[in-house]
């Protein structure tokens, strides 16, 4: 996320911390380092010439040059300023309703349908809140299909009427259906074109006015740079939505439009999409973005994911075994699986401070833990649970049974070992050991 912005931008500044003094001259030099590394990332010059000269004028005005850390002051000017470029805080959702009604519009391709179903589980697993989807989508093929597929996924019930092309109709009929049912929340999908044109906009504009949502949400794909800030100003003057939501953050985007959508039709950032999965949702922070962005890391988001995760009881079991040396490979496993639930590795990294930089040419897929996964997965049911009992001849057949070397399953023999030293010690101590819940 955002590679190519934050090693620019980064490298601009580190320049800076480098001088052995800092005068108005070299300052300026970084500024227009940071103004080309925006234009690179598809900012428009407008904005990118706005947002330096702001910085350079607060580095003027807090004095940079006679300040004992100019760098990391002049990093702060510019962690500030992305910061109020791309909204200051985050802002929630209206769904106070009965139900709440909430309009996704946006381009063909931007990826609404998905993001529907992805609001749909945020909101009923992380609000508890009785979900409906409509299928308002009638002219894409297999649209409303994959609309119920997402539904059956996650549980969630969608209303659709196939063969029927009004989508007003449709949606004022699962209106009357939600209300019937007690829904707390209604998402009404929507169809998009290859491009802005007046028949899509008839018909959201229609939409709006018929349902007059609590909120009504307009979804870009970040990887068409320039073009989704103009197709957001295109939307905004025509339906005047609540807010953005930031699609395909997790692939090789440049972050211009993430960084000037909102500073553009002045509406707020909601939601951003970080991966292919049901809950690769996030509510949008700009200062975390920042942080990520001056390659500072997001530790508070990462924390945040394994508490959503947190299983107190579950913890409390594993606790136990480690004081009775009972911890084993299936516990071991277990914690693996879990953690693969937070999301794609690379991203989790990223949200580590300065891991984002070690990692940035290192491919890191989801099959991250195959090889350990394939080695216990080729322990007998006894062996996953002794782990005591495993000698030279057992690690032969476990190498010959997962495909892996033995040097391989030398490698995770001892990093169990270490894991479980390290975890007893804190267990041991008093502290809490850190297990990820399911999601309920």
């Amino acid at each position: 996320m955002f590679e190519n912005i934050s090693s620019k931008i980064e490298k601009a500044l580190h320049t800076l911390r480098g001088k052995g003094s800092i005068t108005d001259i070299n300052v300026a030099e970084t500024v227009k380092e940071v103004r080309k590394a925006l234009l690179d990332a598809d900012v428009s010059y407008p904005i990118a010439k706005e947002f330096t000269d702001r910085v350079k004028q607060e580095a003027m005005g807090r004095n940079v040059i006679q300040s004992i850390e100019p760098g990391q002051l002049m990093v702060k000017i510019v962690h500030e300023e992305l910061t109020k470029l791309m909204g200051t805080e985050a802002v929630d959702i209206n769904i106070k309703g009965s139900p709440a009604i909430i309009l996704i519009a946006g381009l063909q391709g931007s990826g609404k349908t998905t993001f529907s179903a992805k609001l749909a589980y945020h909101l009923k697993n992380k609000k508890s809140k009785n979900v409906m989807m409509v299928a308002g989508d009638v002219y894409r093929p297999a649209a409303i299909n994959q609309l119920q597929v997402l539904g059956e996924q996650i549980g969630v019930p969608v209303y659709a009427e196939p063969g029927v092309n009004d989508p007003v109709r449709i949606a004022k009929a699962a209106l009357q259906d939600a209300r019937l049912k007690g829904v707390n929340v209604l998402i009404v999908d929507t169809a998009g074109r290859l491009a802005v044109d007046e028949q899509m906009m008839d018909e959201i504009a229609n939409l709006k006015q018929a349902l007059q949502p609590q909120e009504t949400l307009f979804v870009v794909d970040s990887m068409t740079g320039q073009d989704a800030v103009n197709t957001a100003k295109a939307f905004n003057e025509r339906i005047d939505y609540d807010g953005v939501v930031l699609t395909k953050l997790d692939g090789d985007t440049r972050g211009g439009a993430a960084l000037t959508i909102r500073y553009t039709v002045q509406k707020p950032i909601k939601f951003i999409g970080v991966g292919e999965k049901m809950d690769a949702l996030d509510v949008f922070h700009p200062d975390r973005m920042a942080n990520r962005i001056l390659g500072m890391g997001d530790v508070v988001s990462l924390v945040e994911r394994a508490q959503e995760q947190y299983d107190e009881e579950e913890a409390r079991k594993i606790q136990k075994r480690l004081v009775k040396n009972e911890y084993n490979y299936e516990d071991f496993l277990s914690q693996i699986a879990q953690i693969k639930k937070m999301g794609n590795m690379k991203d989790l990294l990223g949200m580590i401070p300065g891991m984002g930089k070690l990692t940035k040419d290192v491919e890191i897929g989801d099959d991250a833990f195959k090889p350990i996964e394939s080695i216990i997965g080729s322990m007998t049911p006894y062996e996953r649970r002794n782990p005591s009992c495993i000698n030279g001849s057992r690690k032969q057949r476990i190498a010959a049974g997962s495909g892996r070397t033995i040097q391989e399953v030398n490698r995770l023999v001892k990093q169990f070992e270490d894991t479980r030293k390290m975890m007893k010690a804190v267990s041991t101590k008093g502290g809490k050991i850190p297990m990820l819940r399911k999601r309920r």
